[in-house]
């Protein structure tokens, strides 16, 4: 494998990557990425700050006759989804990433590569470095904690930004312009119950779904994965007659689930077994061209002292299984993009309650009310508790916007072609950021990532180079003010 990324142009770019993808940040542990971020602003003269909501500011004067250009603020992300394959052996708290290139892509080994976002910050740490460029004033704004809640956004204050454009380095498909996004609401669901004795004369089973491809749960929703923690649910509602002793399925709020085990009691083990194998064969049918590695298997395990009460139980198998899951509706306004979806991320239990969580996403607020409301109401016929939270509105496109103009104008005299113009469905920090700067007029691009928040996770070398000169063109060409 060749790990050797500061060979790769453009230089800067790759530099700071490889130093980032060293650097464990997990959600929620990001103090060595916001001393990295403030040591190089500092070796390079530059006014550096983090604020209480642990976000660092960096500010860039306008190079020499760029004076009157508006002031652009350069905006990522320091945190990455911490995802790894089932037989990896892995502490994102404390391990490097093992980044390495793959022919026209790098990725890493068995692990989330945090290219997500961790190649927008390398490219404003690139912009902050290089002196031969030119630009106006410029800020840039690495904010913290995104992937699990979007808490640097939310707790950006109002007035701390000077700059009239807002460019977020966070979308995932070159050649692609982001003018507007999905917000999103979590729903946050318990379960309580009591325990019994296992069943005497019984045998007792750990049930596997396995080889999902998972993957961000709003850019990947529209490809119609399978979640594990479903077909799970689905088999054990489909079986029957069985005692359920634990489950714990899925993993991160935003990343569609891809494993799944649940410690099942059952009286015939040898008819359990067959249909089991009977499922897997169907559910494999069905996603055939879509997921072409589940597996869906049971192998023999300790007997557990206690299972989940029975009554309990059905309730919660019933509840999972009708709950909502995926696209849930496809946007009118444009073609091809989701609108409203949900992800039933988590399903997991702890010997007195099992918890839930759903990430719900959409570009029209009523409608993500309407899924939160319809969410509550499934599980409140299963007797559990949901509390909705977290709510933040999406980005309403502006196509009149100065910089939109700038930029495809910028775009089609690097490339000869105009850029695709569009809205994602993923919660961008921009429809945080701007319900404080209403007046900001905001772009999100980037290089091409697929597969993020799985282990799947590569970033196209080609387009990061493509991505980063159209950085750089967009800088210089910046609307007077």
């Amino acid at each position: 494998m060749d790990r050797n990324l500061t060979a790769l142009k453009p230089t800067l770019v790759w530099k700071h990557f490889a130093a980032i993808a060293r650097i464990p940040r997990p959600s929620g542990h990001e103090e060595r990425i916001r001393a990295y971020v403030m040591e190089v602003a500092r070796s390079l003269g530059l006014e550096c700050r983090e604020d209480e909501a642990h976000n660092v500011y960096v500010s860039k004067p306008a190079t020499p006759g760029m004076e009157r250009r508006k002031g652009v603020v350069l905006q990522a992300h320091l945190d990455m989804v911490p995802q790894k394959n089932n037989d990896k052996t892995f502490d994102f708290e404390n391990d490097p990433i093992d980044a390495y290139v793959d022919g026209d892509w790098v990725t890493a080994d068995g692990t989330t590569l945090g290219a997500d976002n961790g190649i927008g910050a390398a490219a404003i740490l690139a912009v902050l470095e290089d002196t031969t460029l030119v630009h106006g004033p410029l800020e840039a704004l690495f904010t913290a904690t995104e992937e699990t809640g979007m808490d640097g956004a939310f707790g950006l204050k109002a007035g701390v930004l000077q700059g009239e454009i807002l460019l977020n380095l966070d979308s995932e498909s070159e050649g692609e312009l982001y003018v507007g996004c999905a917000g999103g609401l979590d729903a946050n669901i318990a379960l309580d119950y009591a325990t019994e004795p296992a069943p005497a004369g019984c045998k007792a089973y750990a049930l596997h779904v396995k080889g999902l491809k998972g993957g961000h749960s709003g850019i990947q929703i529209v490809a119609q994965r399978a979640n594990a923690n479903k077909l799970l649910f689905r088999l054990l509602n489909r079986i029957g007659g069985l005692a359920l002793a634990s489950v714990d399925g899925g993993g991160l709020r935003n990343a569609i689930p891809r494993e799944a085990v649940a410690t099942v009691v059952v009286a015939d083990g040898g008819a359990f077994e067959q249909a089991v194998a009977a499922y897997e064969k169907t559910v494999q049918a069905e996603y055939a061209g879509v997921e072409d590695a589940i597996r869906i298997y049971a192998e023999p395990c300790a007997m557990p002292a206690e299972v989940i009460a029975s009554e309990a139980a059905a309730r919660l198998i019933k509840a999972v299984v009708a709950c909502p899951d995926g696209v849930v509706r496809m946007s009118e306004a444009m073609p091809g993009l989701v609108e409203t979806s949900t992800n039933l991320a988590r399903v997991v239990s702890d010997g007195a309650q099992v918890r839930m969580q759903c990430l719900l996403r959409s570009s029209v607020n009523s409608a993500k009310e309407a899924l939160g409301e319809a969410i509550t109401a499934v599980m409140d016929l299963a007797g559990a508790r949901t509390e909705l939270s977290g709510a933040y509105n999406g980005w309403n496109p502006d196509m009149a916007s100065p910089i939109l103009k700038a930029m495809t104008a910028s775009y089609e005299a690097l490339y000869g072609k105009k850029p695709l113009v569009t809205a994602i469905h993923a919660g961008l920090e921009c429809g945080i950021i701007g319900s404080n700067y209403p007046g900001l007029d905001m772009i999100s691009f980037g290089p091409t990532i697929c597969y993020p928040h799985s282990p799947d996770e590569k970033v196209e070398i080609a387009s990061v180079a493509k991505f980063y000169d159209f950085l750089v063109h967009t800088l210089r060409n910046v609307p007077e003010k």
